[in-house]
């Protein structure tokens, strides 16, 4: 890709084809009419719709998430980007931190890379909170790929990739800012600018800051529903655009600190189960690309990046703290040997340190771990009716010693109505436990890792298909895919064997997941769409010797969503239904009385969700509300009248813990055309 393609593809996606561009003239005189050829024309309004939610036309199954998207909820942070979307599963990690974590085809997103501008990011101590840290305001789209991805990024994907795209320099000037509010006192603003210093030279500031200050208990067990909140961030990035040379930078600075546990009067008790936690971090990037045969998109690109991450939590009285440093280098060489043939190789090093962690309990914890690695990548491609990639790399950790990583994709198009994907692929991972799992101790349970954890190593299999089918004037698109993982070595969160401790242990047995997913969309008229998703998920892990369905994972998961953008587009509306089944909870105690602590299984529950925003030339209003059902797991802690007895536990959450919210918020967006 040569740097003038760079550069359109970078403004192309500055301005997805949701955006509306025009606006309507109001209230103008007639200095507003002007004159061509002696005759007299009013102003024409020009507009274009596009799906906000697309599959990328790649050899790899992805998901395209566009800034238009994002605009159908509040969307204020990244794990509330994911209200419309069929795929990805947001759900609280426990009934007291507020932590979130996603699933992605059936599995927990510690199998899930995580992605910023294609780097990979938000890695151990930070990803518990990491949903969070990232401000819906700032995403200028989201790219969610599933199955195996591709060696470039390194060897960590197993379900999937998550890529975030922030708002760019380079893209025409703006400035845009958005406030927003709750009905549980949620305050959040954010401001975006960015500005063309020369021809080559552009910068962009974004700033964010959100309080939740006041404790809900909307269930009366004494404890907070939604911990107290205040985070506030910063970031600043650069640009350098040539004809053969391209730079990027950026630097970032985030502190949050959240607080929660029992409230009301019993706060004014001696000894109150309170939970403090505050992160503090820091990170930055620099991107260097030289083309230098642009006829064959010949470049060479080194990328450097690096964080660091302070983490102090206090869950009762069991203390958590750690220091977190990472570094990462990437080197590329790419170019096409001409339409058929492209080869893409490179070498990476990654670097991990974790201080030792500040604990009350003797839990062991890896400190530094060192991998460097290198890969080749072949593309054969006949224009679009055919792509076979493979991909290979090699990375060595000085833990685990040297391993491979094969990827394989495939595509076929005979016609712009059908299109099938294939792909199989390695991925690995090693653990980090109490950096990623420390929200787990905001229970009573004893935590037991073993001594040694092997590498997790899995295979992951995946096809799918999408047709598309003319029917009058409009199309029906469908979209059909399966995906299979199976584990050969897994860290396992064991919760069963024994019902008052939590055990990370090593895979004894079968582990795997097994997923599928039918997708319709289909624009009932002009201006409304609506788009219908099931999707069926079976994952079982062997636990003590027992091959069992995981606990707390939904066997299945209905959407619908739908939008009516009537007229001009001074109006949306959007509307959403979740139907999410229900599943297996972990084995329970035994009480005084001889019956069980909870129920074996939980049973399914919707959620409804809609928005309405109201268009103006350069701002918008919208309103709606959040889980309108009011749905929610009615008693997500276990003995919360008791939290320092031997049966407290906030882990057991499988739902919602709040009713409904409702909420407020106004989008202002000067743009310099």
């Amino acid at each position: 890709m040569d740097c003038r393609r760079l550069i359109g593809w970078l403004m192309a996606m500055t301005f997805p084809a949701s955006w509306t561009y025009g606006q309507v003239a109001e209230g103008r005189d007639s200095s507003d009419v002007q004159a061509l050829d002696g005759k007299q024309l009013q102003e024409i309004f020009v507009s274009a719709y596009g799906a906000g939610r697309v599959k990328a036309k790649g050899v790899g199954n992805t998901e395209v998430i566009s800034s238009g998207e994002l605009l159908r909820a509040a969307c204020c942070n990244l794990g509330e980007s994911f209200t419309t979307n069929p795929s990805v599963d947001v759900n609280y990690a426990d009934a007291a931190t507020g932590a979130q974590q996603i699933k992605l085809l059936g599995l927990s997103g510690t199998y899930v890379q995580m992605l910023t501008e294609n780097i990979p990011n938000y890695r151990g101590a930070v990803a518990p909170y990491s949903l969070g840290f990232i401000p819906g305001p700032w995403m200028q789209s989201i790219q969610v790929s599933k199955g195996a991805s591709s060696v470039k990024n390194g060897y960590e994907s197993i379900t999937g990739q998550i890529n975030v795209e922030f708002k760019k320099p380079q893209g025409t000037p703006f400035v845009d800012a958005n406030l927003f509010y709750n009905t549980k006192g949620k305050v959040e603003a954010n401001l975006g600018a960015n500005l063309h210093l020369t021809s080559r030279w552009s910068t962009a500031l974004f700033g964010h800051y959100e309080i939740l200050d006041k404790a809900h208990d909307g269930n009366g067990d004494g404890f907070a529903d939604m911990p107290k909140v205040r985070q506030g961030s910063l970031m600043s990035r650069w640009a350098w655009l040539s004809d053969n040379y391209v730079f990027q930078a950026s630097v970032k600075g985030q502190k949050e600190h959240r607080e929660s546990g029992q409230i009301g009067h019993h706060a004014t008790e001696s000894h109150p189960y309170l939970i403090d936690i505050t992160n503090e971090r820091y990170e930055a990037f620099v991107k260097n690309a030289y083309i230098f045969d642009p006829e064959h998109s010949s470049n060479i690109a080194l990328i450097l990046s690096g964080s660091t991450h302070h983490q102090n939590a206090l869950y009762g009285h069991k203390q958590y703290g750690t220091n977190q440093r990472n570094g990462y280098a990437s080197l590329m060489f790419e170019t096409d040997f001409n339409e058929h043939h492209s080869l893409s190789t490179g070498m990476s090093l990654n670097h991990d340190h974790f201080d030792r962690p500040r604990t009350s309990g003797q839990w062991p914890e890896l400190c530094d771990e060192t991998i460097p690695g290198a890969y080749a990548q072949y593309t054969y491609k006949i224009g679009e009716l055919f792509t076979l990639m493979g991909g290979l790399r090699w990375d060595h950790s000085n833990i685990h010693g040297g391993f491979l990583t094969p990827r394989m994709h495939l595509k076929f198009s005979p016609n712009d109505k059908l299109t099938l994907r294939g792909s199989i692929g390695k991925g690995y991972r090693t653990n980090h436990v109490m950096a990623e799992y420390n929200y787990l101790l905001a229970s009573s349970r004893q935590i037991i890792i073993d001594e040694k954890l092997d590498q997790e190593e899995a295979w992951n299999y995946g096809v799918s298909a999408i047709v598309s089918i003319p029917i009058g004037e409009r199309k029906l698109e469908l979209s059909a895919e399966y995906y299979h993982t199976t584990f050969q070595h897994q860290m396992l969160i064991d919760m069963d064997s024994n019902p008052h401790a939590i055990h990370f242990t090593n895979l004894v047995g079968d582990s795997y997941s097994h997923t599928w997913q039918a997708e319709a969309t289909y624009p009932l008229f002009e201006g409304f769409t609506i788009t219908a998703t099931y999707r069926r998920t079976n994952v079982k892990a062997t636990y003590g010797g027992i091959l069992r369905e995981k606990p707390l994972t939904n066997r299945y998961k209905g959407l619908v969503t739908a939008q009516y953008k009537p007229g001009l587009g001074k109006w949306q509306f959007d509307a959403t239904l979740q139907l999410n089944g229900g599943g297996r909870m972990p084995d329970p105690y035994t009480t005084a009385d001889g019956k069980p602590s909870w129920d074996s299984r939980y049973k399914g529950y919707e959620q409804v969700s809609a928005q309405v925003t109201r268009f103006f030339r350069h701002w918008s209003i919208y309103a709606g509300g959040e889980n309108i059902t009011a749905r929610r797991q009615k008693h997500p802690i276990i003995a919360a009248d008791d939290p320092w007895g031997t049966n407290f536990d906030a882990t057991m959450v499988w739902g919602p813990m709040h009713g409904a919210i409702y909420y407020i918020g106004i989008r202002m967006n000067f743009i310099k055309y």
